[in-house]
């Protein structure tokens, strides 16, 4: 599914021996009196890139969006609107497997100062929407939208983990936030392409103000703005990351529930709201040690996406609430802490939605557990009379390439089918709904129901939006992408 990263090779441990370090921090004012070998140094790196990886993909985001004012991705600055009514399309690069069919509003938030104040339109019964809310660590801590407050209009306040007021007058209802920053993607449901405009004016339906300005207050003082550093695309999978999860862990400030211990291990790495981080300024051999820890950690992550990709339920079980995630992590995977589950999240498809907004039933393989690719075969996926994806809202089938985990260029410009498009479909005989999965035209009188796929190595993801109990409880199964003969 993805351009495999090479594993540095564990050079520093040849130089183990009885080796033991003492880490010079710069900008600490004093080393730790902790001594730390490059065996536990490799081992809390590995454990820092399973715990730190979403973050880290979390900050390419917030750079590429409110800091980075010359990228092609930027949305505008912290707490302002920032909706487009268009889809998107192969260009669009930031954010790995993206969707087509529910045009975004994304932002993000700075809750240091004070709460904000969302409000909302009343929308028709039968269009889907949301406000999907995401903390730093990528969890989903909340919704505003149709499968949770409803369709009517509302406002709602959003707090950082700092504000303990009152919930005012006016306000529907309150959200909290465990960290001082969010990001936010809202998705509101198109109905084909002459439906643009409207989904334009609900967009421009949308507010978001400060709690001050809605009560007509003086605005408290705001906090300074951090020092964001530059991102730097592929520090994501080399020693620059832990760099990268300092500056987030000082966003953080605190660690959050049950993270304590972790914080002090990383700590010894000189990584943490007490120190700044400088890997440079590393003995070679725990440098080594971390360039080691950061390939274990990798690993670690693409075996259990390996392992567990055949699961059709799998995303319902990596996206929800921190409260969520720990229960997923020890009742279907036996773990004591969900940091895994959020690292693969983030690698297969960052800001996945929670399973009672979508499920992603994920195609990595054939019916024959291959991988799918289209450069050597063609599929079909075919959706029995009477078995379409049971759901509230709608569903979606989206290609993506293999290497990119992008959109990809093809002569009809098509990324999807959806439910919106079902009486586009050609039915056969028998009352199903064949889709023809496959890089070259499967001819004029099949093209309603040919998804394109790349000359190579291909995933597709079935987004349930809504999905119901069928879905979710696994009654209801995905068909399989069979091999044409």
């Amino acid at each position: 599914m993805n351009a495999t990263v090479d594993t540095p090779g564990r050079r520093g441990k040849a130089l183990l021996g009885l080796v033991v370090i003492t880490l010079a921090l710069a900008g600490c004012g004093s080393a730790p009196d902790e001594a730390i070998t490059p065996e536990e140094a490799t081992a809390i790196a590995r454990e820092a890139y399973i715990y730190g990886f979403p973050m880290v993909m979390n900050y390419k985001t917030l750079y590429n969006y409110v800091i980075d004012t010359e990228n092609p991705e930027y949305k505008g600055p912290f707490n302002q609107l920032s909706c487009v009514a268009r889809l998107f399309t192969p260009e669009d690069k930031a954010v790995v497997t993206p969707n087509a069919d529910t045009p975004y509003c994304m932002f993000w938030i700075d809750l240091r100062a004070e709460p904000m104040v969302l409000t909302v339109p009343e929308m028709e019964p039968e269009r889907f929407y949301h406000f999907q809310l995401i903390d730093l660590y990528t969890h989903n801590f909340a919704y505003v939208g149709t499968l949770t407050t409803g369709n009517g209009a509302g406002t709602y306040l959003i707090a950082g983990p700092d504000w303990h007021g009152e919930k005012p007058e006016g306000i529907t209802g309150v959200i909290r936030s465990e960290t001082g920053f969010v990001f936010n993607v809202t998705r509101t449901q198109l109905f084909g392409a002459d439906d643009l405009a409207k989904v334009k004016e609900i967009q421009s339906s949308f507010s978001l103000q400060t709690l001050s300005a809605f009560l007509g207050e003086d605005a408290p003082p705001t906090p300074a703005m951090p020092r964001f550093p530059e991102w730097v695309e592929g520090a994501q999978f080399d020693e620059r990351f832990f760099g990268y999860l300092d500056f987030m862990m000082s966003l953080l400030e605190k660690p959050g529930a049950g993270e304590q211990p972790l914080w002090d291990r990383l700590a010894l790495l000189g990584i943490g709201p007490e120190t700044t981080f400088d890997f440079a300024a590393l003995p070679a051999e725990i440098q080594e040690a971390l360039k080691a820890g950061r390939g274990e950690g990798f690993a670690e992550i693409e075996e259990f996406i390996k392992k567990y990709s055949s699961d059709p339920l799998v995303s319902g079980k990596l996206f929800g609430t921190r409260e969520f995630l720990t229960k997923s992590a020890k009742t279907n995977y036996g773990l004591e802490t969900p940091d895994i589950l959020r690292s693969v999240a983030a690698h297969m498809g960052l800001y996945g939605n929670s399973a009672a907004e979508a499920i992603y039933p994920t195609y990595l393989t054939d019916a024959d557990q291959q991988p799918l690719d289209a450069s050597a075969n063609s599929y079909t996926l075919t959706f029995e009379k009477g078995k379409l994806p049971p759901v509230k809202a709608f569903w979606s089938l989206t290609m993506y390439d293999g290497k990119t985990q992008l959109f990809i260029e093809n002569p009809l410009d098509r990324y999807l089918l959806n439910s919106t498009m079902i009486d586009q479909f050609q039915v056969a005989k028998d009352g199903s709904i064949i889709l023809h999965i496959q890089k070259d035209s499967p001819g004029k009188g099949k093209e309603s129901n040919w998804l394109p796929a790349p000359d190579g190595p291909f995933y597709l993801i079935l987004r349930l939006y809504g999905p119901e109990d069928a879905a979710l409880e696994g009654e209801w199964k995905p068909p399989p992408a069979t091999k044409v003969e």
